[in-house]
């Protein structure tokens, strides 16, 4: 039997503003407060409210039959905390009907897995402290940025614990394979991979509005259709895109939430059902390994990360990025890390890539990729001035982190030792306490009148 894996991402970039090079070292803010209110609100009113409302809707009509995926960012949660909450509500409005699952992603939407294991563990740990703090989930499946892959990186994602992880279902890496089957990581078997179908994915979050596509227009059952068609021993469907495509890349007048609505009702004719990520690697064995060795993804046609990393400008913005990390996890600053989470997303690159690409790419305040290498450099170079005031380039990240323990470690001892101090003194007031009862006591019997003592009666006289 057939089973579809619908999941959307949430994510939101935080816009960078305009940033001289004479303004390094006197301005320490480096974000455009107006276009993030704007574009958030944007994107909330045209697609994220809109589109929860249809799949929320979609479960009230079929109970739990129905069930999707999502996973949200943390910079995009930070965006939505502060100009659209009504998105959050909504979510967990959806978490509570018991049909959605909250997947774990990087909290900055960053490149870290590329580069330095321990960043990238710390990124994924932020994140999922805020999947339980907003839903009450733990994530068990991973999802990285862009759906970024590779051997090494499953390997550390199951020694992070989690079952399974999504990718992308990259011809290149499947050859003649099905993206329809449940695979495991190379170098980790009790990892389970689920593949991105490319096509039935890219029809909806690319296709769908463009009358000059051969497959215009698209009817929920002509689609559904082609989903029972696959051979009888395929497993799974696996249909990942952002949520913003609907509203946003497609847009609603072309009646996108419409066709949405009725693909459950056309998959219940079929015999289809829908299942969640964990759900799917907990029931369905792995049919083999997929080997994986070079970096995979789900952007451009390459699948590859060059659309971040493909010119020298993208790789020295990176490097001189990363060339920190250590120092900045080592540190553990509030305002440091904030501004290290915003700095990372990988939106950030992309602006930077000379790439034709066949997806628009809106370069947002840039003119140029060179306008976009400059303007980051020099926020970074601010950035990076900050960091080295704090804890000076003279101290090696060893010696620095040694330094840091040991100021952890005599903060833990004086936290202790005032532990201690306070349960004493509640000791001794509780004694104080005891000894004024007793006192007490004494002074009222001290004070109480005494008693005559009864008399003897007299002996009788012998007769």
């Amino acid at each position: 039997m057939k089973t579809i894996c619908l999941y959307f991402e949430i994510h939101q970039i935080i816009h960078l503003k305009r940033y001289r090079f004479f303004d390094i070292g006197t301005d320490h803010y480096y974000y455009d407060d107006y276009e993030n209110e704007r574009s958030i609100s944007d994107i909330a009113e045209r697609s994220y409210m809109p589109a929860l409302n249809t799949l929320l809707d979609m479960i009230k009509e079929h109970g739990k039959y129905f069930k999707v995926a999502f996973s949200l960012s943390g910079v995009g949660i930070e965006q939505l905390e502060m100009h659209a909450p009504q998105v959050l509500e909504k979510l967990q409005e959806l978490n509570n009907t018991g049909c959605v699952e909250f997947l774990a992603e990087p909290y900055s939407h960053g490149l870290s897995s590329l580069v330095n294991e321990e960043c990238f563990a710390a990124d994924v740990k932020k994140q999922m402290e805020k999947m339980k703090e907003y839903f009450g989930q733990t994530p068990t499946v991973l999802r990285n940025s862009s759906l970024i892959y590779s051997d090494d990186i499953g390997l550390q994602a199951a020694q992070m614990g989690f079952k399974g992880m999504l990718t992308e279902g990259a011809k290149h890496v499947l050859g003649w394979k099905s993206p329809h089957y449940v695979y495991n990581c190379a170098l980790a078997p009790n990892l389970k991979l689920l593949l991105r179908d490319v096509k039935l994915s890219d029809d909806i979050s690319l296709r769908f509005n463009n009358s000059d596509w051969e497959g215009y227009p698209l009817f929920a059952d002509n689609y559904v259709n082609e989903i029972a068609s696959h051979p009888e021993e395929s497993q799974i469907i696996n249909i990942f895109m952002e949520l913003s495509a609907l509203g946003i890349a497609q847009p609603l007048s072309s009646n996108i939430l419409e066709f949405l609505r009725a693909i459950p009702g056309c998959a219940k004719e079929k015999g289809i059902t829908f299942s969640t990520p964990t759900e799917i690697c907990m029931k369905t064995k792995s049919v083999g390994a997929l080997d994986v060795p070079d970096t995979l993804s789900w952007v451009d046609e390459e699948r590859d990360v060059s659309c971040w990393l493909g010119n020298p400008m993208q790789r020295e913005a990176f490097n001189k990025l990363y060339s920190v990390a250590d120092r900045v996890r080592i540190a553990n600053d509030s305002r440091i890390n904030q501004d290290w989470d915003y700095l990372q997303a990988s939106n950030n690159f992309r602006f930077m890539t000379t790439k034709p690409s066949n997806v628009g790419l809106d370069r947002g305040i840039y003119s140029s990729p060179f306008d976009a290498f400059t303007n980051y450099m020099n926020i970074l170079g601010d950035f990076l001035n900050r960091v080295n005031s704090l804890y000076p380039e003279s101290i090696d990240n060893e010696e620095l982190e040694a330094l840091l323990t040991t100021i952890r470690n005599q903060g833990e001892e004086i936290e202790m030792k005032e532990k201690e101090i306070t349960r004493l003194q509640a000791k001794i007031e509780k004694i104080e306490a005891a000894s004024d009862k007793l006192r007490e006591k004494v002074e009222k019997a001290k004070a109480a009148p005494k008693k005559p003592a009864a008399k003897k009666p007299a002996a009788k006289k012998a007769e």
